[in-house]
């Protein structure tokens, strides 16, 4: 198995992690009777701190998967997967250290470490799809 195949692989794991993750802490408000309905806002709002956080974790990482697991995707598809190896670990390890980030704090360093986190992932992609359209 590549390290794009597994890096796709536990994109698509995190994604449903923060999912069980934040649905877990929903029911939990729900079944302490910390909040009066069961509806959430999808932004986060209405919810304690922790709850927000959850669900900007889960959100930022769907934000990101068009673009990370689309490159992964195309380098699997087209059997490019040598454009991705080398640097398909590095993106997943940042894209759990930014999710990890924002779980745990929103001060500003943590908002700075994260955009960090962020413009590594960033540029890793822009590189693949420049050796994509040029390599």
């Amino acid at each position: 198995m590549t390290h794009t195949l597994i890096a796709f692989l536990t994109y698509i794991a995190l994604i449903l992690l923060f999912l069980l993750l934040l649905a877990g802490y929903r029911t939990y408000l729900g079944l302490t009777k910390q909040v009066k309905s069961l509806r959430f806002a999808s932004d986060g709002s209405g919810v304690p701190e922790l709850g927000y956080r959850l669900t900007r974790v889960h959100a930022n990482a769907m934000e990101c998967f068009p673009f990370i697991g689309g490159l992964m995707i195309y380098a699997i598809a087209t059997g490019n997967t040598d454009v991705t190896d080398g640097l398909a670990m590095i993106v997943i390890y940042a894209r759990i250290a930014q999710s990890l980030i924002l779980a745990i704090s929103t001060s500003n360093l943590a908002i700075q470490l994260r955009f960090a986190t962020f413009l590594l992932q960033f540029g890793i992609c822009i590189y693949w799809t420049y050796m994509f359209l040029h390599g």
